[in-house]
């Protein structure tokens, strides 16, 4: 009898630690799975705002070039005015050459200004992407 008193102690013991020990895994397994959710939560928004930021970029881009294509337009006009009025051909050369300089500048300049916009429009998009490669990286450091 003392045997069998022994025995059901033991299993009792085992069982109270096997019961232990699975609801330590899973704890640990539920705990780790929310940390992945949380981390792919944080992905996730960080690819929602860099599509964000190209889109204001790309939005921007077509204001500015809608805007220039009007302006350049106005200007072409008032060139072709400019030249129906002349009186000479120096005069036509003159008026020519100045508006194709005049052209030429503003065409410069609104290549440095797209340039710009396109510029800070890529790295905004991606500062957000930027900064999850970084909180990864730290992650798998922290993890050695």
């Amino acid at each position: 009898m003392a045997a069998a008193e022994t025995v059901k102690n033991t299993v009792e013991q085992f069982t109270a630690a096997g019961n232990v020990a699975f609801k330590d895994a899973v704890e640990k397994s539920l705990a780790s799975l929310n940390e992945v959710n949380a981390h792919s939560k944080k992905n996730l928004e960080a690819v929602i705002a860099s599509v964000t930021a190209s889109t204001k970029g790309a939005e921007a881009l077509g204001a500015q070039a809608m805007a220039y294509s009007k302006k350049a337009v106005e200007d072409q006009v008032a060139a072709a005015k400019s030249l129906s009025g002349a009186k000479s051909i120096q005069e036509v050369v003159e008026l020519q050459t100045s508006f194709a300089k005049t052209a030429l500048e503003a065409y410069m300049a609104e290549v440095g200004k797209m340039s710009e916009i396109v510029s800070a429009s890529v790295k905004d998009s991606m500062k957000p992407l930027n900064e999850r490669v970084t909180a990864a990286v730290e992650r798998l450091q922290a993890a050695r």
